[in-house]
């Protein structure tokens, strides 16, 4: 029988030498593996890699043991949601600059994480697209401009 994901993930940080507490959830319809421990910022990392790197090696033992796996989110201390709703208000307030002046907008450098939520965030909005290059870039800007209206059929 294969270790559950949070059995992989407990596994993975006590080998590292961590006490912590993981709890499973549920948001957006996605597993969400949320770790609770004294040490967070250890765990976050400067710029998140090292909660990047921890939902990448869950992901890669799921994927290892049984293909097609569902692919897990990891989160420390509801750290990534609080940030992911920042962000959204980060980019609702410069949609608002674009619907405002006909401007176009970017963001500031995204990584491919962020750049999934910024896009959804506007996937149904009626005034407002979202466009990133398609290059091999890590890190890329968002462009937020204004959707243009529909021509009517002749």
């Amino acid at each position: 029988m294969n270790p559950s994901p949070a059995e992989i993930l407990d596994t993975l940080l006590g080998y590292l030498g961590f006490a912590v507490t993981i709890q499973e959830e549920q948001r957006d319809g996605q597993q969400v593996l949320q770790i609770f421990t004294h040490e967070s910022d250890r765990l976050i990392g400067r710029r998140e890699e090292v909660l990047d790197d921890l939902q990448y090696l869950v992901n890669r033992i799921l994927l290892a043991q049984t293909p097609p796996a569902p692919r897990v989110f990891v989160d420390i201390e509801h750290f990534r949601a609080m940030r992911d709703d920042a962000l959204v208000a980060n980019v609702q307030q410069l949609a608002k600059a674009v619907r405002v002046t006909g401007r176009s907008i970017q963001t500031d450098p995204l990584n491919s994480y962020d750049r999934r939520i910024v896009h959804n965030a506007f996937k149904d909005d009626p005034e407002v697209m979202t466009w990133s290059p398609q290059d091999d870039s890590r890190v890329k800007r968002i462009t937020l401009r204004k959707r243009q209206a529909a021509r009517p059929a002749d």
